[in-house]
């Protein structure tokens, strides 16, 4: 649904634009893929020019890669909290990566794409905030599987990096879907997201160990 607003002027009313604006991403991106959302779109879905939606977000990939961030934060915040009651870290992982299907999506599209296209500031935004996470998460990897100082880093960032490549694949267009089931055996060129993402962190955390110098 439409949405128009008077011109922004007072600080708090510019921070609910920009609130706005990426509720507005977030919620086409949910319902089309995030590839399909184009900038135009968003500043419909608000009520507002282009022009002026760029006064708050220089670029479409801008508005994506804030939503990223939050989402790597609400992902953390999910890990955390079955950490304390589980310590089965890479089920943990995968399960709570196929719990965020737009969090999966923005990974897959984040260095492609989202990343090309920003301004040096937002950039420096993100990865400061992404690798805030990682190295957070890590620590709790570190210290439920009794990895090293660093490789509870690596398998996180290894379970991003997954997600991100696992899920177009997992998630077929239309065409593709239609081949599939015309073509079964062409379907294996679609992965179940879920078990492979599992299977594929089990392996690379039991690999960690192996790889020290020591």
């Amino acid at each position: 649904m439409t949405r128009a607003f008077l011109r922004a002027r007072r600080p708090e009313h510019k921070q609910q634009r920009r609130e706005a604006i990426l509720a507005a991403a977030r919620e086409l991106a949910v319902a089309s893929g995030v590839r399909n959302v184009s900038l135009g779109a968003v500043a419909e879905a608000v009520g507002l020019a282009k022009s002026n939606i760029v006064r708050y977000f220089g670029t479409r990939e801008e508005i994506f890669l804030i939503l990223a961030a939050e989402e790597w934060r609400q992902w953390a915040a999910a890990v955390t909290a079955r950490l304390e009651v589980s310590g089965d870290v890479p089920v943990i992982l995968a399960e709570t990566l196929a719990d965020r299907p737009l969090f999966c999506d923005l990974l897959g599209h984040t260095a492609t794409t989202l990343e090309q296209n920003v301004s040096v500031e937002a950039a420096r935004a993100f990865k400061r905030a992404i690798l805030a996470v990682v190295a957070d998460l890590g620590e709790q990897v570190v210290r439920v599987t009794g990895l090293r100082d660093g490789e509870g880093v690596d398998l996180v960032g290894a379970a991003g990096a997954l997600a991100g490549a696992l899920y177009p694949m997992s998630n077929p267009s239309p065409a593709l879907a239609e081949l599939y089931a015309q073509e079964p055996d062409l379907a294996a060129a679609c992965p179940d997201f879920l078990s492979t993402l599992v299977r594929a962190l089990k392996a690379f955390l039991a690999g960690l160990p192996t790889l020290r110098e020591d």
